[in-house]
C-alpha cells in the first residue's frame, strides 16, 4: 500500500513580546508607528515654531540687528523646510497610519515592515537636515532651493548638501509609505467596504499617496541633477556650462504645486469626517466630495507655472496656466459648499474639533480666494515675492493643514490614548490659535501691497512697514502661547483626564467600533458592513440612498474564496455581529497572528543615514582604482544591504 507523503511544514518562529524602548524600536504595529510619526513631527513643529518666532522678532522693529542676514537666511530656509517636510507631511502620515486600517476594517497595513522602514527613514532624513545646525553649515538658499544659489560658486560650503541629501532620504520614506497605503486601501478593505463606502479621510489618504508617487520623482530628478553639479562638476543649472536655472524651477514646481495638495487634502478629509458627526447629519454629497478630491489632484499637475509668470514664459503659456489655476478653484469650492450643506439645518455642536474644522473652512477660504487672485498674470506679477504671497501661503497651509490637524488631534485623541482632552482648555486653544493666526498673517496682505519683499532680513523706518510688522510679531507670540495651551491640555488629560468610551462622539465610521485604544489586532472578527455609515445605521436604523444590497467577495492572498451576503440588514442584527468585534471571546482572538516585531527596518534606515553622513562630514577617503569614496559611504551601504538581507529572510510572523 503506497504511502502518500505529507507536505512538510515549517514551524513559524514566534518572537517573545518586546517591552519598553525595544518594543518601540522594533514595532511594526501601524498604530504605534502612527504615534511615533506624530510625536516626532510635533517635536519638529516646536523647532519650526521657534525658528518662526526668531524671524518675527527680527522683523518686529526697523533696523533690527537681533540676527544677521546670514542667520536670517538660515532661519527662513529651515523654517519652511521643517514645516513642510518634517511637520505637516509626517503629521498627516501619523493619522494615515493610525486610522486607515481601522477605517477600512483591516488588522494592519499591507506591508508592516515597510511601514516601519518609512518612519525610521523619515527620522534619518529629519536628523540629517537638523544636524546642519551643529556643523555650522545650515542651508541658507531658501526652501525653494533656486539655482544658481545652490551651485558651488554661490554656496561652496556643505550647507546645500545637508538640505539636498536630507530631502532625498525623506523622499525614500514618503515613497515607501505611499506605496504601502495604496496597496492597503485597494486590497485590505473589509467585506462590504466598497470604494464608495470608504471614509473620505481614507480616500484623501489614497489620493495623496498617488500624488506623492507621481510628484516626488520630479523633485528627485532635480535633486539628483543638483548632486551631479555639486559633486561631479556638471552644469545642469549653470548658464556658463550650457545649463539653465529655469530647469530647476520647472522641476521643483512640477513637484511643488502637487505638494500643496499633498499637504492640504488630508485636512479636507479630516473636516469631512468631523463636520457630519457634530452636525448629526451624513456628509452632504459624498460622491461629489470624492470626485472633487480626485479633480483637485489631477488639476494640481497643470498649474505649476503660475509660480513662474515673471520668468518670461510668454503670453500663451501664461494664459494656459492662468486658466488651469482658475479651474482648480471649482472642485475646491465644491468642498466648501458641501461642508456648508452638511451643516445646514444640522444639529450643530461646537466642540473643540468642530471649532477647528469650521476654522479651517473660514481660513482656507481666505487663502483660496487670494490663490485665485494669483491666477491672473498681472496680479501675480505685482504680488510676486512680496509678503502678500507669504500671507496667502500660510492661510492655505496653517489656516488649512494645521487647523485640520489640530481638529484631528482633538477628535481622535480619545481613540488613540483612551483619554478625553479637556474641552474647556481646547476652546481656549482654538480661540488663541484663531486670533493669533489672523494677527500674524492677515497684516502681511497689507505689507505685501505696500511693497515689502519677502526674505528681507530688515527694513528702514521710512518704509512705513513698522506698525503691521509689530502686530504680526505680537500675533506670532499669541499663536505660540496657544500651542503651549495645547501641550498642557495633552499633559493634563493623559495624567488626569476622563476615561474615553469606545465612541465618545457617537461617530459613524469603523474606527469607533473598537475599544479606546484599539487592541493590537484592531478587530477580533473582520467586520462585514452594508452601509457607508455603519455605526449610525446600527444605532439609529433607517434606509439611506447609498445602502445597497450586494454580494461581497472574500479574497485570501488574492484568490476568491467565496462571498458574504451583505444586505441592508436590520440594525439589531448588525449590532449582534459587532459584539464579537468589541467584546471578543478567547476563541475569537487566539487564532489571530499579527506580524512579529522586527529590527531590520531600523537597520536599513541606519545604513542609509550612515551613507548619507559619509557625504556630509569629513571622514577618511577609500580609494578603489579611480573611485574615491568617503569610508562611511561603503560602510553605510554594507549596513543597508545587511539589513535588506535579514529583512528578506525574516519570517513574516
Amino acid at each position: 500500500m503506497a504511502t502518500i507523503a505529507q507536505p512538510q511544514t515549517l514551524t513559524r518562529p514566534v518572537a517573545a513580546p518586546a517591552t519598553g524602548l525595544w518594543s518601540w524600536l522594533t514595532t511594526v504595529d501601524h498604530k504605534r508607528i502612527g504615534i511615533l510619526y506624530g510625536t516626532t513631527a510635533f517635536l519638529f513643529f516646536l523647532i519650526g515654531g521657534l525658528e518662526a518666532l526668531l524671524i518675527r522678532l527680527q522683523l518686529a522693529v526697523p533696523d533690527n540687528d537681533l540676527v544677521g542676514a546670514q542667520t536670517y537666511n538660515e532661519l527662513f530656509t529651515m523654517h519652511g523646510t521643517t514645516m513642510i517636510f518634517l511637520v505637516v507631511m509626517p503629521l498627516n502620515a501619523a493619522f494615515f497610519n493610525y486610522l486607515v486600517p481601522l477605517q477600512i476594517g483591516a488588522r494592519d497595513v499591507a506591508f508592516p515592515r515597510l511601514n516601519a522602514f518609512s518612519y525610521w527613514t523619515f527620522l534619518a532624513g529629519a536628523i540629517i537636515l537638523n544636524l546642519s545646525w551643529f556643523f555650522a553649515t545650515v542651508p541658507n538658499q531658501g526652501w525653494y532651493g533656486y539655482a544658481p544659489l545652490t551651485e558651488n560658486a554661490w554656496n561652496p560650503t556643505r550647507a546645500v548638501d545637508f538640505w539636498m541629501i536630507g530631502l532625498q532620504v525623506l523622499g525614500v520614506s514618503s515613497m515607501a509609505s505611499s506605496l504601502n497605503f495604496i496597496v492597503t486601501i485597494f486590497n485590505m478593505r473589509a467585506p462590504g467596504v466598497t470604494m464608495m463606502r470608504v471614509p473620505v479621510f481614507s480616500w484623501a489618504t489614497l489620493i495623496v499617496s498617488i500624488l506623492i508617487v507621481m510628484a516626488f520623482p520630479a523633485v528627485t530628478v532635480a535633486l539628483i541633477l543638483l548632486s551631479f553639479d555639486r559633486y561631479a562638476g556638471t552644469g545642469f543649472y549653470e548658464v556658463a556650462a550650457g545649463g539653465d536655472p529655469l530647469l530647476w524651477q520647472h522641476l521643483f514646481w512640477v513637484f511643488g504645486h502637487p505638494e500643496v495638495y499633498i499637504l492640504i487634502l488630508p485636512a479636507f478629509g479630516i473636516v469631512s469626517e468631523i463636520v457630519p458627526v457634530f452636525s448629526r447629519k451624513p456628509l452632504f454629497g459624498y460622491a461629489v466630495m470624492v470626485y472633487a478630491l480626485g479633480a483637485i489632484a489631477f488639476l494640481g499637475f497643470g498649474v505649476w507655472a503660475h509660480h513662474m509668470f515673471t520668468t518670461g514664459l510668454g503670453p500663451t503659456a501664461n494664459s494656459i496656466f492662468a486658466g488651469a489655476t482658475m479651474l482648480i478653484a471649482i472642485p475646491t469650492g465644491v468642498k466648501i459648499f458641501n461642508w456648508l450643506g452638511t451643516m445646514f439645518r444640522g444639529s450643530l455642536k461646537f466642540t473643540t474639533p468642530m471649532l477647528f474644522a469650521v476654522g479651517l473652512i473660514s481660513q482656507f477660504t481666505i487663502g483660496g480666494i487670494s490663490g485665485v487672485m494669483h491666477s491672473s498674470a498681472p496680479v501675480n506679477t505685482h504680488h510676486n515675492d512680496s509678503y502678500f504671497v507669504v500671507a496667502h501661503f500660510h492661510y492655505v497651509l496653517f489656516g488649512g493643514s494645521m487647523f485640520g490637524l489640530l481638529a484631528a488631534m482633538y477628535y481622535w485623541f480619545p481613540k488613540i490614548f483612551g483619554k478625553m482632552l479637556d474641552d474647556r482648555l481646547g476652546k481656549w486653544n482654538f480661540w488663541l490659535t484663531f486670533i493669533g493666526f489672523n494677527m500674524t498673517f492677515f497684516p502681511m496682505h497689507f505689507l505685501g501691497l505696500a511693497g515689502m519683499p519677502r526674505r528681507y532680513y530688515t527694513y528702514g523706518e521710512e518704509s512705513g512697514w513698522t506698525a503691521w510688522n509689530l502686530v504680526s510679531t505680537i500675533g506670532a507670540f499669541v499663536l505660540g502661547f496657544s500651542i503651549l495651551v495645547f501641550m498642557y491640555n495633552v499633559w493634563k488629560s493623559l495624567r488626569h483626564g476622563e476615561q474615553a468610551p469606545d465612541n465618545p462622539w457617537d461617530a459613524a465610521t469603523l474606527e469607533w467600533a473598537t475599544s479606546s485604544p484599539p487592541p493590537p489586532y484592531n478587530f477580533a472578527r473582520i467586520p462585514v458592513i452594508s452601509h457607508r455609515d455603519p455605526l449610525w445605521w446600527e444605532k439609529y436604523g433607517g434606509h439611506e440612498d447609498h445602502a445597497q444590497e450586494e454580494e461581497v467577495a472574500i479574497e485570501v492572498a488574492g484568490r476568491r474564496m467565496g462571498s458574504v451576503h451583505a444586505p441592508d440588514e436590520a440594525p439589531e442584527a448588525q449590532a449582534m455581529r459587532r459584539t464579537a468585534v468589541v467584546s471578543p471571546t478567547k476563541e475569537d482572538v487566539e487564532h489571530i497572528h499579527m506580524p512579529n516585531p522586527s529590527y531590520y527596518p531600523l537597520i536599513v534606515s541606519i545604513g542609509l543615514f550612515v551613507a548619507a553622513m559619509g557625504l556630509l562630514i569629513d571622514n577618511p577617503v577609500l580609494t578603489i582604482g579611480l573611485l574615491h569614496l568617503p569610508i562611511l559611504v561603503p560602510i553605510g551601504v554594507a549596513i543597508t544591504l545587511l539589513g535588506c538581507y535579514g529583512w528578506a529572510f525574516e519570517p513574516a510572523g
